[in-house]
């Protein structure tokens, strides 16, 4: 079941291996990602997601649920998901009296919010989540005879203070990693915490939905890893969902860019920053099904022997595109100047971008801890208005075809758009990059769009 690269030495090899929240949804599916550890002696460091379902409690927690009941039945359902783990352990007393603080923590948090909720107070919510995992997750390797311990994320992952939505800082990790983590590994399998850091005073941030496996990468960086594994409950990554397409393909090797490009455009397989600091030290990406590890999966590599034109169609919904309209932009310079300027100033994150002579249409990023979709805050929307004419839609779906030297192969698009001819398509992006090809679609079109594009394209 061992999954190293052949590409890397046995002898020299590091693991970090990140196991989502599917597979660690109950006792069960932990068993299961706890084989896949025990039988890879060159993983020591696993980094693990919340339980399957908990996330979305503690996010409703956090919004503030004022009705007692409705909070107490929250609480209730947190609870017997863990409980049902503990029930199973053989010596759960190990695991038990740490539970119950953190889930006491829990209920102590959620009333503080029903008050008054806050940045701050979502981060420490949601976070529980993954304190709990890591708990029960180090008790059942324990139980399978491996040498494991439970070590805290936020002593090493160290962010900056925008809470929901934390940027790491990957130089002091590495020096934290060092100081605190790198000792331990010799020793034991450390059990850890994806998706939460803290900041330079203490308080505990989250690097948004997602962003376990950005944590992954982060802390397979910092220690100098030569392999990172990421397991979740689908064998790989396909040429689009196959729950869109039936007909979808394994992808058994994809580049680096290829693979950013369909983290950026929407497969959820791969949280978008992910691939970054493994890009930064050239360390190859494994990405397999815990349900079934005897079916392999996708290597992610810097080169690979296959690099057809189209690889893959990506999907991402919740969708905010805006369109500001001004007689200033003929012939002018400076409007798109002072229009950025205010995105920047209220820390917007453009996504893509078109442009005409009298307008510019961008989508937003929307990359925090509260889902939905993104919008433009109100003092930025003023702002923009004293520039120009300001149109918000959403309700859009952005639609992309990932591939290999698509803007300098000719004739590529061709078959593209003669499949979507019947379909209304919005700010098409072609050229900037090599590989992909995307546009919005109104996400009521956005499937059947899929559907067909990969039937044309793919089968």
């Amino acid at each position: 079941m061992s999954l190293v690269d052949s590409n890397v030495n046995p002898h020299t090899s590091l693991t970090v291996a990140k196991f989502g929240g599917t597979s660690v949804a109950d006792f069960t599916a932990m068993s299961r990602s706890a084989a896949i550890v025990q039988h890879a002696p060159h993983t020591r460091l696993v980094l693990i997601s919340a339980c399957s379902g908990v996330t979305n409690i503690l996010v409703e927690l956090a919004n503030g649920v004022t009705d007692t009941q409705q909070r107490h039945a929250l609480l209730t359902r947190l609870t017997d998901i863990h409980q049902s783990v503990l029930s199973q352990l053989e010596q759960p007393q190990q695991a038990e009296e740490a539970i119950t603080i953190l889930l006491q923590n829990v209920a102590e948090l959620a009333k503080k919010a029903a008050i008054e909720k806050s940045v701050t107070l979502t981060d420490q919510l949601v976070s529980h989540g993954e304190l709990l995992s890591t708990h029960l997750f180090a008790q059942i390797l324990r139980e399978l005879g491996i040498n494991a311990i439970r070590f805290d994320i936020r002593d090493v992952m160290r962010t900056d203070g925008q809470f929901g939505k934390a940027i790491p800082q990957p130089s002091i990790i590495r020096q934290l990693s060092e100081q605190h983590l790198s000792p331990q590994l010799k020793e034991y399998v450390v059990v850890s915490q994806g998706f939460i850091g803290s900041d330079e005073q203490g308080n505990t941030t989250t690097l948004g939905r997602g962003g376990s496996d950005y944590s992954a990468a982060l802390m397979a960086e910092a220690i100098g890893a030569s392999t990172l594994e990421i397991w979740t409950d689908v064998p790989g990554m396909y040429t689009t969902d196959p729950r869109i397409a039936t007909k979808a393909k394994p992808i058994k090797e994809i580049s680096f860019s290829e693979a950013s490009e369909m983290a950026n455009f929407g497969a959820k397989i791969l949280h978008p920053s992910t691939l970054v600091p493994a890009i930064r030290q050239q360390i190859p990406v494994f990405i397999g099904s815990s349900k079934a590890p005897e079916q392999g999966g996708t290597w992610i590599r810097e080169t690979v022997s296959d690099a057809p034109l189209f690889r893959a169609l990506a999907l991402r919904c919740n969708q905010t595109m805006v369109t500001l309209t001004s007689l200033n932009m003929f012939h002018a310079y400076g409007f798109l100047a002072e229009v950025f300027r205010i995105l920047a100033e209220h820390k917007i994150s453009v996504d893509l971008i078109t442009t005409s002579e009298v307008s510019v249409s961008l989508t937003l990023d929307q990359t925090d801890t509260s889902g939905g979709a993104p919008t433009l805050p109100a003092q930025a929307l003023a702002e923009l208005n004293e520039l120009c004419r300001v149109d918000v839609e959403q309700d859009l779906c952005l639609v992309a075809l990932i591939g290999n030297q698509m803007s300098s192969t000719k004739g590529s698009a061709k078959k593209v758009f003669s499949t979507l001819e019947d379909y209304n398509l919005r700010m098409i992006c072609y050229g900037a990059s090599p590989h992909n090809l995307c546009f919005l679609v109104k996400a009521q079109d956005a499937k059947s769009a899929i559907k067909d594009l990969h039937c044309a394209i793919f089968e």
